[in-house]
């Protein structure tokens, strides 16, 4: 193992050393990814074993009654597999994978508003000048102190799920915060308005702990976050990510989800986006070309450099700016600049830099395909189908372990 490891950290080195490829995805109504079809050119030019991509697509499966598997490498799109519902035009709510467009349109904000911005990541936030008015009078005056990189690494004190973390210990906050839609309602975001869970309370009005005293994964700060886009800018944050992100990257139809919810007004920023598998892998391709596409600088590079290391404003888990990544090397067998954002449902984004990869793990719900979540129905032909295929479909891997599973067998079809 330990060699295995160190020839894959070689052939790292060997990709990072490479000058920068030149080659950027058209959209998929003209011609879309470049890809690769035979296991001999596959082998060759992109490094990969084809036939041991089997065994993550099977570890996808085993864990979603719904998705598929897509892996880029060095720009070729290499595999492209569905099962259930999933299909390359689905576009199912991705849940928390949301979070990480809320993160990079706060990046391109900054670079576009820069005198708003004069601390960058510092800059404290909960003020007329970033917020709506609904979110004041504060209701903890310790929410004056909190800056833009502990609210979007979840360091801000806002209250979110258990367990949260202190310097790497576990600790239990009560309450909790809301999750969920509920999360992702302006005035219970902001602490103005309490949720309710089968009978419990859930607030955000009281921080848990100073801002950058701990961390706790909270919905809720990744929606306020967008409501610095929407006040900022003057756009819903479905906008904003249509022209700052959509359109030059050439993005087929998306929108985001949680259509049922009547109490969300604006456009969900602590997750729900709904996007297609080959677009999400647009999108983990931008991340991996430090924020370019073509000749346009669309996200800043160091933006994207800080999203995927560790974050000198969560010494608490190892969580960026709405990313979780590697850099102390807490996966052994992982790069250690690894970083993935994964979301309700079982989605998970993976970029690794130093081996040229992205990786887009498609799963979901049936629900999240639906008409009533995202406003786009189903493909009725798919839908029958995922039916019988799927109907006494029973779950072999839990969530959290088909997150490690996909990646690792990814990583053993690597040939070195």
């Amino acid at each position: 193992m330990v060699c295995r490891f160190s020839s894959i950290f070689l052939a790292s080195l060997l990709v990072a050393a490479q000058p920068a490829p030149t080659y950027f995805p058209p959209p998929d109504s003209a011609g879309g990814w470049r890809r690769l079809t035979k296991p001999e050119d596959i082998r060759r030019v992109a490094q990969i074993d084809i036939r041991r991509l089997d065994a993550a697509f099977a570890a996808a499966e085993a864990s979603s009654k719904n998705g598929g598997l897509l892996v880029v490498r060095h720009g070729w799109l290499v595999y492209e597999k569905y099962f259930g519902l999933g299909h390359r035009n689905a576009a199912p709510n991705l849940g928390s994978v949301g979070k990480s467009f809320t993160s990079v349109a706060i990046g391109v904000l900054m670079s576009e508003r820069l005198e708003l911005f004069p601390d960058g990541l510092d800059q404290k936030v909960f003020t007329p000048t970033y917020l709506p008015s609904e979110a004041f009078p504060v209701s903890d005056p310790r929410m004056a102190e909190m800056k833009l990189g502990q609210l979007l690494s979840f360091t801000a004190g806002i209250r979110g799920n258990n367990p949260s973390f202190v310097r790497g210990a576990e600790t239990a906050i009560n309450p909790s915060g809301p999750d969920g839609w509920q999360a992702m309602v302006d005035t219970i975001a902001v602490g103005k308005k309490d949720a309710h869970d089968n009978g419990a309370v859930r607030t955000t009005s009281t921080l848990w702990c100073r801002p950058g005293d701990g961390y706790s994964y909270a919905t809720a700060s990744a929606h306020i976050a967008s409501m610095i886009v929407r006040h900022v800018s003057g756009m819903e944050l479905q906008e904003y990510v249509r022209i700052r992100l959509a359109e030059p990257l050439g993005w087929g139809p998306f929108t985001y989800g949680y259509r049922y919810a009547e109490q969300i007004t604006h456009t969900p920023g602590g997750g729900g986006i709904a996007v297609r598998a080959t677009d999400m892998l647009r999108f983990g391709y931008l991340l991996l070309r430090l924020g370019r596409w073509g000749n346009r600088q669309l996200v800043p590079a160091d933006y994207v450099r800080h999203c995927g290391q560790k974050s000198v404003y969560n010494p608490h888990y190892p969580y960026s700016l709405q990313f979780d990544v590697n850099t102390d090397g807490q996966i052994s067998n992982w790069p250690r600049d690894t970083f993935w954002k994964s979301g309700s449902g079982g989605h998970v984004l993976y970029v690794v830099p130093s081996l040229d990869l992205v990786v887009w793990k498609l799963a979901g719900r049936d629900s999240q395909y639906s008409e009533a979540d995202t406003g786009t129905a189903a493909d009725v032909a798919v839908a029958q189908a995922a039916a019988e295929s799927r109907r006494n479909w029973k779950a072999t891997l839990d969530d959290n372990a088909a997150q490690r599973a996909v990646l690792d067998r990814v990583l053993e079809a690597i040939i070195q």
